[in-house]
């Protein structure tokens, strides 16, 4: 399994609300989590096969943004 993170704007429940059925189609259901205690509200996703631009284009259609990280 891999793990990607990626730093993103998503601040509250109701913005992971907004995001988890396109998270939840590209990285699959429980998969992913956000750390929004986080300054930087970290993405950690995990998967057999990650696609970080597909995750992150994803992230942009719900209407919020992320950055992969290192």
């Amino acid at each position: 399994m891999e793990t990607v993170q990626f730093k993103t704007n998503i601040k509250c429940s109701g913005c992971i609300a907004a995001v988890t059925p396109a998270l939840n189609e590209v990285a699959g259901q429980d998969n992913w989590e956000v750390d929004l205690q986080s300054p930087d509200k970290v993405l950690t996703v995990s998967t057999d096969k990650i696609v970080k631009e597909e995750i992150r284009q994803a992230i942009e259609k719900a209407g919020y943004k992320a950055e992969a990280l290192a």
